[in-house]
């Protein structure tokens, strides 16, 4: 037997409950491999599924946690063998199928990908699907031609969870990064992670009539999207890009095709759920090459299953900053 946080909703009056619970083996769902859960951890999505679901979760009762990292307890996949620590993240586990928030799981081999070696199953929740998420935004700028020294690259949603390893990814890539955030008594945690700039929320949400700005950002990682993002498109660089990878703000674009049109600017798509595995890999191995885990470990927050409901409603309300690890085992 083995706990897990068990959400369940009552079918009369809609409302959700998620309570610790015993459960065994033979409850879990069916997949190639069993993995003793060390550690998972809290996004957004997370937020939602530990609450109404906001129309991720599919049928109840569930366990939520879209991460984990742990070890190998079986297998019947020939890529895995017990004892062998092994990180998920996407693949709609957490959502579709039951996820993280239990000290035992059962997945897909295809899920998995390797620990890689530098890298603690403490320390890959606290990347979790929010820090693999920002590199590979940097990947994806990279790949267009995003060099450090070509001018400061402007992060959105800088105090959450992509916006922190993406600060501090591209710090200690050499970048001179500019972090956007709403919360000023973030600057220190933010400068701390390599930021150079602070640029307050309140000067890009506004929608302007100009189509175009002053050219100021060399690239973008934009966790918020809507009016923020339209009105940065207008402000980048000739030719630079920006790697969209969340909608805080709302899914609307109220931009015009200008920007793409007069300075040839891109906008790239970033999505961690479906991934392939080699780009998986990839992105795994430059997080342990890249990421100053001194500056990850200033992220981190510690808790528990019993602390998820309320962590859930305050990554929603926009009150988490940096990165939760939660120790299932705890």
């Amino acid at each position: 037997m083995f706990n897990a946080l068990l959400v369940d909703k009552n079918t009369e009056t809609g409302n959700t409950e998620a309570r610790i619970t015993s459960l065994s083996i033979d409850d879990l769902p069916a997949g190639d491999v069993l993995v003793a859960v060390d550690y998972s951890t809290v996004n957004y999505k997370d937020g939602l599924c530990l609450g109404a679901g906001g129309g991720l979760v599919r049928s109840y009762p569930h366990i939520p946690g879209i991460d984990f990292a742990g070890t190998v307890e079986a297998s019947q996949d020939a890529r895995f063998t017990p004892g062998d620590k092994v990180v998920l993240t996407g693949w709609r586990v957490g959502e579709v199928h039951w996820g993280g928030y239990s000290q035992k799981a059962r997945v897909n081999a295809d899920w998995l990908v390797p620990l890689p070696e530098g890298l603690t199953p403490r320390q890959a929740m606290a990347v979790g699907t929010a820090g693999f998420t920002a590199m590979l935004a940097v990947l994806g700028l990279e790949k267009q031609g995003l060099k450090p020294g070509a001018g400061p690259v402007l992060v959105t949603g800088a105090a959450g969870g992509v916006g922190s390893v993406a600060t501090a990814l591209l710090a200690n890539l050499g970048y001179d990064v500019a972090a956007v955030t709403g919360r000023p008594e973030t600057e220190s945690y933010l400068r701390a992670l390599g930021a150079t700039q602070l640029v307050p929320r309140s000067s890009l949400s506004e929608t302007v009539k100009r189509p175009l700005e002053s050219e100021a950002w060399a690239g973008c990682i934009d966790a918020v999207g809507s009016s923020m993002l339209a009105r940065i498109l207008g402000q980048m660089q000739y030719g630079a890009s920006v790697a969209a990878v969340g909608l805080a703000g709302g899914a609307d674009l109220p931009a015009t095709v200008i920007p793409f049109l007069l300075r040839g600017v891109n906008l790239l798509g970033v999505d961690s759920v479906l991934q392939p595995y080699e780009n998986r890999r990839v992105a795994w191995e430059r997080l342990a090459k890249d990421l100053p885990l001194e500056k990850l470990e200033s992220m981190i927050q510690v808790a528990q299953l019993s602390d998820l409901p309320q962590l859930g409603r305050d990554i929603l309300d926009g009150q988490v900053k940096g990165r939760i690890v939660v120790d299932v085992n705890a």
